[in-house]
């Protein structure tokens, strides 16, 4: 059979270019077959159908055009040809576009285009498609996430945290308060401490007495949906904590909001708050199932800002109670995060409100070790010896809007900072990705397989 395009095509009304595909296609001047669409989700259904596609050609134009289009069409193995007809800066690459094109695109531009990205259906095996067109930054920050099931302090200890990474290297405030007010006409280029709060049941804008709920993780969420804003726009959707020197991304106004947020857009959204400042503290929640443990997309949409930001973190912090529900939820809760592939050399157990007799401590420390060993097997072995923490007057302090009380940040900071420097790199954690291998760099036989055993 004679090898051809198959091409999707999706543009606005009366697109003088889309006129144009089909023409060449109908005469034969183009080896192709045009599939006119009439919007986004008939292009998702059609990916879905099956039917091999060599290509998706958009209108830059059309509503709908965002991450989560093209991401379900390279999943589908089809390229991705913009054409760029509202003559914007928008940077169509960083958002995974294949190429863009000139609305007065000619035949030979677009032939010469096909074959550098896209391939035909007759072809047996289409080329691997990597991520170089992913436009992610070289030199993203840290990312340390905060965890635990409720009534454990987890949010407070994210504050905690975020304010002890901050005086370790943050500039100094300028500000006398340290409720969030409005957003800063002044954002820098780059913060060094950002304290995010990923939480579907966001506590951060209470705990901060903020007047204002908007800007938030919604806006930001948004904002990377068609595009890959600078990180002084990302900033903008910030309020400035000048007391405990850290800026705060609020959360979701309302949990039920979570059905907004587009998972590849979340997923782009924590890349650019990473690259937006030195070390991002997310406090999200405990619950990270997907489609593998349910079955159910919606449930890891559910979950997609907890999911991203664990599978980015190079520490996660879960916090625990000094109680026998507090010890049995803390094992609970570090076993579904080893489930979900967070190395257990990552995991910071932490006893908030710990007692302060020595003893007392030392009994929680030996029950965790054996809950864990009974739970998790040979793993726990790799976790370290939780954290403890003293009862310290921290809602005196949020309500107030100052400071939290030492020891509290520094404790956190130095432990996060002493199991960061001897965990694996942070790339270790998420999906696999596929390494190539040479021709003839396999020479050799196993011993199952050996020349000899085979004759």
């Amino acid at each position: 059979m004679r090898e051809r395009y198959v091409l999707l095509g999706l543009a606005r009304a009366r697109a003088e270019w889309f006129r144009t595909v089909g023409h060449w296609s109908t005469a034969a001047a183009l080896p192709a077959e045009f599939v006119r669409c009439v919007s986004a989700d008939e292009v998702r259904a059609r990916l879905a159908a099956g039917r091999p596609f060599s290509a998706l050609l958009v209108d830059a134009a059309v509503p709908g055009l965002d991450r989560d289009l093209l991401a379900a069409a390279h999943a589908a193995g089809c390229a991705v040809l913009v054409v760029d007809t509202v003559d914007t800066d928008r940077d169509w690459r960083g958002l995974g576009a294949d190429a863009v094109l000139a609305p007065a695109f000619s035949r030979d531009e677009l032939l010469e285009v096909l074959g550098a990205h896209a391939h035909a259906v007759a072809d047996a095996a289409p080329p691997v498609r990597g991520d170089a067109a992913t436009g992610a930054s070289a030199d993203p920050g840290r990312l340390i996430a905060v965890t635990g099931p409720g009534g454990t302090g987890a949010s407070t200890l994210a504050i905690a945290l975020a304010q002890g990474l901050a005086a370790r290297g943050a500039r100094a405030a300028g500000a006398a308060s340290g409720a969030a007010g409005d957003v800063d006409a002044d954002v820098p280029a780059r913060c060094p401490v950002l304290l995010a709060d990923l939480c579907r049941n966001a506590d951060q804008a209470m705990l901060h007495d903020s007047r204002s709920l908007v800007p938030g993780v919604q806006e930001v969420v948004e904002m990377h949906r068609t595009a890959r804003p600078a990180a002084a726009d990302v900033l903008g959707q910030t309020f400035e904590v000048a007391e405990r020197g850290y800026r705060l991304l609020l959360g979701l106004r309302r949990p039920r909001h979570w059905v907004t947020l587009r998972p590849r857009a979340v997923e782009a959204a924590v890349d650019g708050l990473r690259r937006a400042a030195e070390v991002v503290v997310a406090d999200i929640e405990s619950d990270v199932e997907g489609e593998a443990e349910t079955g159910s997309v919606d449930v890891e949409d559910r979950h997609a800002l907890a999911r991203s930001a664990i599978t980015r973190a190079e520490v996660v912090v879960v916090a625990g109670e000094a109680s026998m529900k507090g010890c049995f939820a803390l094992v609970r809760t570090i076993g579904d995060l080893l489930d979900h592939g967070v190395p257990p050399d990552r995991v910071l157990p932490v006893v908030n409100r710990s007692p302060r007799s020595p003893r007392a401590r030392a009994e929680l420390t030996t029950g965790l070790a054996t809950l864990l060993q009974g739970s998790i097997g040979d793993a726990g072995e790799r976790l370290v010896s939780p954290l403890h923490l003293p009862a310290r007057r921290v809602d005196e302090a949020l309500r107030d809007g100052v400071a939290v009380p030492t020891p509290l940040p520094s404790l956190l900071a130095r432990a996060v900072d002493a199991l960061a420097d001897r965990a694996a790199p942070a790339d270790a954690v998420g999906d696999l990705v596929p390494t190539p291998i040479a021709p003839g760099s396999l020479s050799g036989f196993t011993s199952q397989e050996s020349p000899e055993e085979r004759t």
